[in-house]
């Protein structure tokens, strides 16, 4: 199930909540990590408790470019790379009629298409090795909503589809994907260097009352045994929700196959008249 073989890290977002975390735990039991943040400044602690085993580096991941020299200077140090973290990201919290073009936009270029540069430029690290791990941190935020993070919201599904795609699509090259969603923790993203929000509309007011909401937070430090167990799984989830909220998500889905097989006959009639296979094909 498991390997004691030491693995090269690639993480994103390690200056501080379960970057920070995840990296430490990788580097605590003997691997070799490269930490990215946009303020590499707050890699230091890093690089003085583990020496070499780290590398730290300066990276915005909206810049693709620097995402590809990042990715690069990682593999000539370590030689491969074993296990890629997307980890940067943030929150953009308002109701979508209070979000701006820009603030959309911002979110998209860090959540969305971060992740997607840092992917694309590993992945042809990954097949040349025949042998690799993209853990793409999702959320629980990817698979539901709440009111007043639709931005947040939009980003995470969108990385989940892309990534359900790349699941299938690396899969004969060796490579793993598996996308981490965790709930609510007490890490600094409701922080203000973690959270935006948007003006708020005095319309959306009640909204916000009635739909106000007490998180149960968890221990970002019991995530570190999950992190590495993902890592080191012969043969590890496309999925993994970390903390609580499964039953939540059940509960959820369940009602929306309720809706579509409730709604399947009218669905049906409005493919017309062709025959359809049992697998759904013509």
């Amino acid at each position: 199930m498991t390997t004691t073989q030491p693995k090269a890290w690639f993480i994103t977002g390690a200056s501080r909540g379960f970057g920070r975390l995840w990296a430490e735990a990788a580097l605590d039991r003997g691997d070799r990590v490269a930490a990215t943040a946009r303020d590499v400044a707050a890699l230091a602690p890093l690089a003085d408790r583990f020496g070499e085993a780290v590398l730290p580096l300066r990276l915005d991941v909206t810049d693709r470019a620097a995402v590809s020299e990042a990715v690069s200077r990682a593999v000539e140090r370590f030689g491969r790379l074993d296990v890629v973290v997307n980890n940067a990201g943030y929150g953009q919290f308002g109701m979508v009629e209070e979000l701006t073009e820009a603030e959309v936009r911002a979110e998209l270029e860090t959540n969305f298409f971060g992740t997607l540069w840092v992917t694309q430029a590993v992945l042809p690290v990954l097949r040349a090795q025949g042998s690799g791990h993209v853990v793409q941190v999702t959320s629980e935020g990817g698979v539901r909503a709440y009111p007043g993070i639709g931005a947040y919201h939009a980003s995470k599904w969108a990385v989940e589809g892309l990534s359900e795609s790349l699941a299938q699509e690396v899969a004969s090259f060796g490579i793993h994907v598996t996308m981490l969603e965790p709930g609510p923790y007490a890490t600094e993203f409701a922080g203000s260097r973690s959270l935006r929000v948007s003006d708020p509309l005095p319309a959306y007011d009640d909204v916000r009352a009635a739909t106000a909401h007490e998180w149960v937070l968890g221990e970002p430090e019991a995530t570190k045994e999950a992190i590495l167990a993902v890592a080191d799984a012969e043969n590890p989830p496309l999925r993994i929700v970390v903390g609580h909220t499964l039953g939540e998500i059940e509960e959820i889905y369940a009602g929306r196959l309720s809706t579509w097989r409730e709604w399947a006959a009218v669905g049906l009639a409005a493919f017309g008249r062709r025959e359809v296979a049992a697998d759904g094909r013509r």
